[in-house]
């Protein structure tokens, strides 16, 4: 049984024997009485759909698996389905030598159960639902949206979050700097000052990039893609329209259109002696509005922040960031049902997407300093704002512009194929979605389509081999950074594998890595703030911080996704930052129990290796559930 503590913080009897009271018995006590050994279960805490595959782990002594049974047990302790422990799929480390599986697909009635083992080993896991996929990724999708009202910038700010208060209201009047220059490393700025370029611009609004008060034209852009996609598969999820669009008119900001101009960002993430930065301070992003300071005082690209172009105006903009910032605005004509602002919000995809530099030369723009968000891919970019296009134009009746895009999506999805910059969904690779709304669009078959299914199988390949030899079936790469949402990008890339071919050979894939990320790891926590029993309490995030829960009891930052699990060569520097209220919470025994293979994860304020948010990380994990709820025939 995992008891969950937050160090520094009276937890009282009563509640611990409330747990126990629920759970229905204590294992350790249990392991004394019968000399059985404790094991460890770890299941999808969000719960599993009702007619999809369905895995649990185990893990303890080798000897502890000789002779194991389980039961699962209902709300009222009934016995619902035994079976055996299934086969030993590895080790993890020296603490759990041994991993087993357990097979409950089998389990198909809707409710709440408990895992239970018995025999040689005994264990009992956190509370799990089985449901129908609409009814229970519903739910986590809405989980998802609430995180991004967390996340809101300037005067439209949802105030029953997290007690959010209006914050940036300078940036309705900011000014445009030149871009400054970094050291190699982006860890400090090597202007003496930043020079003035032009404005005032308005740049309100718009959703804080991760746990800072940056806001990027890269990452936001990514996420309002993924919050159409997600409104086209569930149009009924609460506030997840208003979001998206709450996203997309920040774009619409960033972008001049009179003069061509797109900004890429708002903030300075990096400073030096002379001139402060986002990260200098722990605060409440209301308190920026609060300081009294003047040019030349170090604190004044805090208070009045600064906004740097992605391109100089009229010239042409990084693909990269063409080709999404397009993609979002042909979105938000597909779901506008007024035709006459859908063919607004056309024609400004159209002029982004036209002003693409088609032959790069240098690093792509992503952020300032660069180190921020690396990127070498860009084709596939320019795939997905062209496909868009395409698929805006042909709602509108545009049939000549409409053939024109597509022709053109076509040809960018040549050129990734043949690029050596390809990789699998994520922030800095968008080619599985723009693949599979190519392959979506009337009409478009033959060997192009051949090679883009193929490529989407490309995407998966290592992932599946990966998983095949890890205990856990774990496909992301977990020693390194956004495990996590890396796992939700494969889950989202399997079903829209499935959707675009009819095929079904990742099912139990994606069943699995979607459980791994939601609680069937090692660490038996879910990675997505507010679902399960046992889940991320001490966010590197300002505002849940300084202004939410540290026991999990109160105000929390719903539906956050954080990094997950990291390298454990990673944690070379600690991030706490004076004014950070203490926070460390762990499952009943130290975190550092469950750390193997290189892998580490730790969840405490200042931990931004494993527990900081991201629009980019959540906005992946929504798509991947709304794709879960709405099947691979949508």
């Amino acid at each position: 049984m995992l008891i969950r503590r937050v160090r520094g913080m009276a937890v009282s009897a009563a509640a611990v024997l409330a747990v126990i009271a629920v759970v229905g018995c204590d294992p350790t006590a249990l392991t004394e009485r019968s000399g059985a050994s404790e094991a460890v279960v770890r299941v999808d805490q969000a719960g599993y759909i009702a007619g999809a595959a369905k895995v649990a782990v185990v893990m303890g002594p080798d000897d502890a698996f000789a002779d194991v049974g389980f039961t699962v047990i209902d709300t009222q302790n009934r016995s619902v389905l035994t079976g055996r422990v299934g086969p030993r799929t590895g080790s993890w480390n020296r603490n759990f030598p041994a991993v087993h599986t357990v097979d409950l697909s089998a389990l198909t009635a809707p409710g709440t159960y408990r895992l239970t083992l018995d025999g040689t080993a005994v264990g009992t896991s956190p509370r799990f639902r089985v449901a129908p996929a609409r009814e229970l990724m519903t739910s986590l999708v809405e989980e998802n949206v609430r995180f991004f009202q967390a996340q809101r910038d300037g005067a439209e700010v949802v105030t029953d979050v997290l007690r959010r208060k209006p914050s940036h209201l300078t940036d309705r009047q900011a000014a445009v700097y030149a871009t400054p220059r970094f050291s190699a490393d982006g860890s400090r700025l090597e202007d003496d000052r930043l020079t003035p370029a032009d404005g005032p611009v308005d740049v309100s609004g718009g959703w804080f990039d991760a746990g800072d008060f940056m806001k990027f034209t890269h990452t936001a852009s990514y996420a309002v893609v993924q919050l159409f996609l997600a409104e086209r598969e569930m149009p009924a999820a609460s506030g997840l329209s208003a979001e998206a669009e709450h996203g997309v008119r920040w774009l619409d900001r960033m972008w001049d259109g009179s003069s061509g101009t797109l900004h890429a960002q708002v903030g300075l993430g990096a400073g030096n002696d002379g001139i402060g930065n986002d990260h200098d301070l722990w605060r409440l992003p209301e308190a920026d509005d609060a300081l009294r300071t003047a040019p030349g005082d170090k604190n004044h690209a805090i208070r009045h922040r600064p906004v740097f172009r992605a391109n100089e105006p009229g010239a042409r903009i990084s693909p990269n960031l063409a080709g999404r910032v397009a993609a979002a605005f042909a979105l938000a004509a597909q779901a506008d049902s007024d035709p006459a602002s859908a063919r607004r919000w056309l024609d400004k995809a159209a002029a982004v997407y036209a002003r693409a530099d088609t032959a790069p030369k240098g690093p792509l723009i992503t952020a300032y300093p660069a180190t921020f968000y690396s990127e070498e891919s860009w084709q596939d970019d320019l795939e997905l704002g062209a496909a868009e296009l395409a698929r805006a134009a042909r709602t509108l009746g545009d049939t000549a512009r409409a053939a024109q895009w597509q022709r053109q999506a076509a040809a960018w999805a040549r050129a990734y194929l043949a690029s050596d910059t390809k990789d699998s969904l994520a922030v800095w690779d968008v080619s599985a979605l723009a693949h599979a709304e190519l392959l979506g669009s009337p009409d478009h078959g033959g060997p192009l389509a051949d090679a883009l299914k193929a490529d989407l199988r490309r995407q998966l390949a290592d992932a599946t081999d990966r998983a095949r030899q890890d205990p856990f079936g774990a496909g992301a790469v977990y020693t390194d950074f956004d495990a996590v949402p890396r796992t939700f990008g494969l889950v989202t890339t399997a079903l829209l594998h499935a959707r675009v071919t009819g095929e079904r050979q990742y099912d139990v894939f994606t069943a699995r890595q979607r459980g791994w990320a939601l609680g069937a790891n090692p660490w038996g926590s879910s990675f997505v703030i507010g679902v399960g029993e046992v889940y991320p309490h001490c966010p590197e995030h300002p505002v849940a911080n300084l202004a939410g829960s540290l026991d999990g009891t109160g105000e929390i930052l719903r539906g956050a996704v954080v990094n997950g699990p990291n390298g454990a060569d990673k944690f070379n520097e600690d991030g706490f930052m004076t004014g950070m209220r203490p926070c460390e919470a762990d499952p009943g025994r130290p975190w550092s129990d469950f750390d193997g293979r290189g892998a580490r994860y730790v969840d405490r304020v200042g931990a931004w290796q494993t527990v900081e948010p991201a629009v980019d990380f959540t906005a992946t994990a929504l798509l991947a559930f709304a794709l879960s709820g709405s099947g691979p025939g949508r």
